[in-house]
Order: C-alpha cells, then sequence, then structure tokens
C-alpha cells in the first residue's frame, strides 16, 4: 500500500526541470565544476553517493568570515544550476556559507525522485558537511523552500542541536495543498504538520500573503505549531517565488542568523560559568579526590578528528548509512509552545483552501512547474 501511495504522489508532486548545468573535471585542479553557470568557480562541487544507491550532487558556497552553514534544499521544478545565484547571494548577505543540493532525478543527479529518496539526500549532504567540510551540528541551519520543507523537517526531527529551520513558503502536506483535511492520510506525502512539533531549535517560517501555490494557512499553523518561535515574516503582496525581492526578506534572515548566533554565545558563556562556579574537584565516599575533565578535554573529546577526514573522490564511493542520534518512533511528546526568541505573536489562522477535484490539483501542480525558478532570475536581475 505505500509503495503505491509513494509512486502515486511522486507522480503529482515532483516536476524535475531540464538540467540546466553541466559537470566536469578541472584538469589544473582534479576537482568537479560547474558548466553553463555564472560565477561557478565560487562553488565547490561533490557528487554523493546516498543510502538508496543514488548519486546526487551539490555545490558548497564558502563565506570565510561564516560561523553558520544553510543546508538548502530547493522548491520544485529548480535545480542547483538555476538555484546558484541565490546561494552566492544569501552567502554574501548573510556572511554564511551555503550547501546546496539536487534531489534523485533533478539536474544531474540519477534516480526517480521520492519523498524517502529526498530524505536519503538530504542525510547523504549533511554527512558530507559533517566529514568532509567539518561542520558541527551546531552550526547548521537547515533551510527548506516550497517541497524542500518536506526533508528539511524530517532531518530536523533526528537532529536535536542543530542550530535553526528556515521555512520558506512551506507546506504542511501534500494533500493539505489541495483539500482541506484534519487527519493525516496513509497516502499523503511530507506530513509537516505532523514533524514541526518535534524540531528543537528555533523555527522561522517566512510566507507570502498572495501566494497563489501554498496559502499562507500552512505557513501561520507549521509557525503556531513550533515549540520553539522565532518571529515570523507575513511579506505582503508576496507570492510563491518573488519573496526575495520584498526589503525585508533579507533583514528578516539576517535578524535571524544574528540571534541564532548570539544564542550559541550565550550558551556557551553559560556552560563556562557553571564550570567555574562548580567545585573542580568531588569527593567520593572514601574522601578520594576525582579530577574531572577539562573543558578543553570534553571538547576534545566531542570533534570529529581532523585526521579521519576523507577527501570526496572523483569517483562516487560507499556511502555509509548516516545513523541520527534521536529516531522518529522514540521522540518526546512536545511541550507547550513557547516563544524563545522574539515576542510571542497570537496568529489567526487561515482555514485552507479546499479543492474539488484531482483535475484541479493537477492543474496547481502544472503551475507550480511554470513557477519555477526562472521568476527567482528575473527577479534579482530587476534587484542588480
Amino acid at each position: 500500500m505505500g509503495g503505491v501511495s509513494s509512486t502515486i504522489a511522486s507522480k503529482l508532486a515532483f516536476f524535475p526541470p531540464e538540467p540546466s548545468y553541466q559537470v566536469d573535471l578541472d584538469e589544473q585542479t582534479q576537482k568537479l565544476k560547474l558548466l553553463g553557470v555564472s560565477q561557478s568557480e565560487k562553488g565547490e562541487v561533490s557528487i554523493l553517493q546516498t543510502k538508496r544507491g543514488h548519486y546526487i550532487f551539490s555545490v558548497f558556497v564558502r563565506n570565510k568570515g561564516a560561523t553558520m552553514t544553510l543546508l538548502y534544499s530547493h522548491g520544485n521544478a529548480a535545480d542547483i544550476g538555476q538555484m546558484f545565484q541565490f546561494f552566492i547571494e544569501l552567502s554574501d548577505r548573510l556572511r554564511v556559507n551555503v550547501m546546496g543540493y539536487d534531489y534523485a532525478g533533478y539536474g544531474r543527479s540519477n534516480g526517480e525522485p521520492s519523498e524517502q529518496n529526498t530524505y536519503a539526500d538530504i542525510e547523504a549532504v549533511y554527512k558530507c558537511l559533517k566529514e568532509i567540510y567539518e561542520v558541527k551540528e551546531e552550526d547548521i541551519i537547515l533551510y527548506g523552500q516550497s517541497i524542500g520543507s518536506g526533508p528539511t523537517l524530517e532531518l530536523a526531527t533526528k537532529l536535536p542541536q542543530i542550530r535553526g529551520v528556515i521555512l520558506q513558503s512551506a507546506i504542511l502536506s501534500g494533500l493539505r495543498v489541495m483539500y482541506r483535511i484534519k487527519y493525516s492520510l496513509w497516502l499523503d506525502i511530507y506530513k509537516n504538520i505532523d514533524k514541526i512539533p518535534y524540531v528543537s531549535c528555533p523555527v522561522l517560517v517566512i510566507h507570502g500573503t498572495e501566494d497563489d501555490i501554498v496559502d499562507i494557512s500552512h505557513g501561520k499553523k507549521l509557525w503556531e505549531l513550533s515549540k520553539m518561535k522565532y518571529e515570523p515574516l507575513w511579506v505582503k503582496g508576496g507570492n510563491h517565488c518573488d519573496l526575495q525581492v520584498f526589503p525585508q526578506f533579507f533583514t528578516h534572515l539576517k535578524k535571524f542568523i544574528i540571534s541564532v548566533e548570539r544564542q550559541s554565545d550565550y550558551s556557551k558563556n553559560v556552560e563556562l560559568e557553571e564550570s567555574i562556579i562548580d567545585l573542580d574537584y568531588t569527593l567520593d565516599i572514601t574522601n578520594e579526590i576525582k579530577c574531572r575533565p577539562s573543558i578543553e578535554e570534553i571538547e576534545k573529546s566531542s570533534r570529529i578528528s581532523t585526521e579521519q577526514k576523507e577527501i570526496i573522490p572523483i569517483r562516487p564511493s560507499t556511502d555509509r548509512k548516516l545513523k541520527p542520534r534521536i529516531s522518529f518512533d522514540k521522540r518526546e511528546k512536545p511541550r507547550k509552545s513557547m516563544d524563545y526568541f522574539g515576542k510571542s505573536r497570537s496568529s489567526t489562522d487561515q482555514s485552507e483552501r479546499g479543492r474539488n477535484s484531482i483535475d484541479r490539483f493537477g492543474d496547481m501542480m502544472r503551475s507550480v512547474a511554470m513557477c519555477n525558478i526562472d521568476c527567482l532570475k528575473q527577479t534579482l536581475a530587476e534587484e542588480d
């Protein structure tokens, strides 16, 4: 039953575009590079093998002054070639590193797109960030746009120490884009409404008030169900794929980045103060003095050994399955929502729009395919 539902959902939900880029080997540097993409020299290209046996392409945009790294899951009808200029803008304006990737069946990645494949795809990219680029879990912010909110929230529920989550034009679930339903059905995909309460980091939700693809009620409900709410951004007049042209878009993103960075500094200070206040030694019942590990030793033991760093080969190598720290089956019951990172605002959730037939769903999803990254490229050109 589950396999049938996945097949049906994949045919309805995914619209891979024609690849916008080529990948070639630079003879001088012996590194992979994007062809047909402007400023491609700013991206470091990798080919990764997923646990489901697919080979997917990723691109890493490095910012020398960055402390945070965005793991970006793009929307439908796009690939990393089309998104590359936006990745550069995010990196420059927010002072972050950006890792983008193509799902199986998108761009030059092989295989067929499906819900489960996207979950395997983002796990492989996360593993690359940790093992190859040596980015710590607590320095990663997951960013999901539209359908990319699915793999973003799936991974977020498994990583309790990630710094934050950004949801742009996100969906409650696949079927809820079409119909007003109260309960999650077996044939539904990307059941974000059921996963968001288990995300244990600050969540920023961005949505356009005039989004005619995914109604703003999706964004408002996701924000309402978030356990650690950050002040949302409801872009007045914004549609599904033009939010980046509004001045408040990057301003609000920058505020969020600064906020979670400061939260990290505060946590480190608290840990240091506690270690100072506490005694350096503890006495057991035999009055023998036992020395506690130093802060340096604790940090040293938690780091990934640089000696075990792997270099991405030109030919794909066998991928080991990523081991999440918290399984989905063992999640704790979410606590009552609290606003830790900004003033909590009472939001009125707009009722979701019901659709009357699957034909209208087909038309709607085709409109998603038409609303591809071309509008992003156009708006960036206008901004320049």
